[in-house]
């Protein structure tokens, strides 16, 4: 059950009998008693690289109460932007990658040389984007800003087109070296580059090794969806933390789940990131809900940007492991569990 415990729903307490019921209540006491399980800070996760279109075979232990269906929230209307935005690519039935890397984690692996990063370094927390205009609900292409850049994709291999498989972004850390992405996008760092800023075969500010992939024991050990979330360490690129050269986003935890964000992700079948804005909502006690059309196979992983307060709040991942529909996404709720495994990673992370 991992760091979060779920209400058992009134429907299925009332089919349990006496002895059984009693002896569940004990060992619930017993859990309240002893507490939660701690953090792990294994380099492979156990569900691996499920694409939407085959979550059967891998779906997590634990799925969403029948009385918690999801609901998404409906869109707020907003002034019509100047501009029309293209629609996305619709192509391919998943937020998961088709295929990813295997193989066992490489911990301190040398890093990929790569190119010289062309940018010149963009503070940790980058510029908020003006959402004035901007019509919430609709998907286009990312325009190149400031914020875009810290936003990249997973590549198994060379950073070439049709070689990403899932989606990651830059998060603040003392260090400069680590990223977000969902857990279920990879279970090892075995020849996985990161590219921020990826589009059309280019990588403008370089490519950084991912070393070590961190996921808690909620995961790992039963597939968890409400901590389907990861943590990546990446090694330097010519002696340059990826942070220093793209920024960071500062982790939001505790954030209300009515909070309107900007939603980025790599589909697969695309060469570019694409984005939108809108206001989540509640799913479940521990995951979030967004309406956003045309986010298939690959943008696993997108962060979910608040608004208000510049944090990453969520990524693409969860409940269906995003979601079995292009035009709904879902995330793990972020609280003391990710904010935990986060500082454990900082606190072992060079």
């Amino acid at each position: 059950m991992g760091q979060h415990s779920r209400p058992t729903s009134r429907r299925r307490r009332s089919l349990l009998g006496p002895t059984l019921f009693t002896a569940l209540s004990a060992v619930v006491v017993a859990a309240v008693v002893t507490g939660t399980h701690g953090l792990s800070l294994s380099d492979a996760t156990a569900a691996g690289k499920a694409a939407r279109s085959s979550r059967a075979a891998v779906a997590p232990a634990a799925t969403a109460p029948a009385s918690e269906a999801p609901a998404a929230p409906a869109p707020v209307d907003a002034p019509a932007p100047t501009d029309s935005p293209s629609a996305a690519p619709t192509d391919g039935p998943t937020d998961g990658p088709t295929d990813g890397p295997t193989g066992s984690a490489s911990a301190g692996a040398s890093a990929d040389p790569g190119s010289a990063p062309a940018a010149t370094p963009t503070p940790s927390a980058p510029a908020t984007p003006d959402t004035r205009g901007v019509v919430l609900g609709t998907t286009a292409t990312a325009a190149a800003t400031p914020e875009a850049a810290t936003v990249g994709a997973l590549f198994s291999g060379a950073a070439a087109a049709g070689n990403h498989f899932c989606t990651a972004s830059v998060l603040h850390s003392p260090g400069g070296n680590l990223l977000l992405t969902a857990a279920h996008c990879l279970g090892s760092a075995g020849g996985v580059t990161f590219v921020p800023g990826y589009r059309d075969g280019s990588a403008p500010y370089g490519s950084w090794q991912v070393t070590a992939v961190h996921t808690t024991t909620g995961w790992s050990q039963k597939g968890d969806q409400d901590e389907d979330f990861a943590i990546l360490e990446t090694a330097p690129n010519n002696g340059r933390n990826v942070e220093d050269v793209v920024g960071g986003n500062r982790l939001g935890a505790d954030e209300p789940f009515g909070a309107t964000v900007r939603l980025y992700g790599y589909p697969g079948d695309a060469e570019e990131p694409i984005l939108c804005t809108n206001t989540t909502g509640r799913q479940s006690t521990y995951q979030r809900v967004i309406d956003c059309p045309a986010y298939p196979s690959g943008t696993s992983g997108g962060p979910w940007i608040n608004v208000a307060t510049g944090d990453v709040v969520g990524a693409i991942g969860g409940y269906q492991q995003g979601g079995d529909s292009d035009d709904v996404s879902y995330s793990a709720y972020f609280d003391h569990t990710i904010a935990g495994l986060v500082s454990q990673v900082e606190g072992t992370s060079s």
